[in-house]
């Protein structure tokens, strides 16, 4: 695949035509999803499977993976040159940033419409970004 910056910055070319890439923001509650039982459990990553191969066999998927509980994470801030840690998340709400899909869309429209059949669409959010394709990254 040869990737080639046309007139945007978030814009490239693939199979001969222009196309997008956007980076779909999957955000739960992780008090929810723990409290389902084995089964829906089993049910809603059946559907998250089902969902990624469908996009995977329409080449939209480039990328993708689900992120481990909000308790692990390690927020970093650099104040007056010194590296600040802190463990959790930068700030407390009520949805979790669970994982995330990088795909390419003909357009916003496409790429919205994706982000509707991502499971947690129906009890989360998904943020729709295009994301900023450099000429250095997209020509390797």
């Amino acid at each position: 695949m040869i990737l080639s910056i046309l007139r945007l910055p978030f814009d490239y070319w693939v199979g001969g035509h222009t196309t997008m890439q956007y980076l779909l923001l999957i955000y739960d509650s992780e008090a929810v999803l723990e409290k389902m039982n084995p089964a829906d459990q089993a049910k809603i990553y059946e559907e998250y499977g089902k969902f990624t191969n469908e996009i995977k066999e329409k080449g939209k998927h480039l990328a993708g993976h689900q992120l481990k509980p909000v308790a692990t994470a390690t927020t970093v801030r650099v104040r007056d040159g010194k590296r600040v840690t802190t463990d959790g998340p930068f700030a407390e709400t009520k949805e979790q940033l669970g994982g995330f899909y990088m795909i390419n869309a003909n357009d916003l429209d496409e790429a919205i419409a994706i982000a509707a059949r991502i499971p947690s669409a129906k009890v989360g959010s998904i943020e729709v970004r295009p994301i900023v394709v450099r000429e250095a990254a997209a020509n390797g």
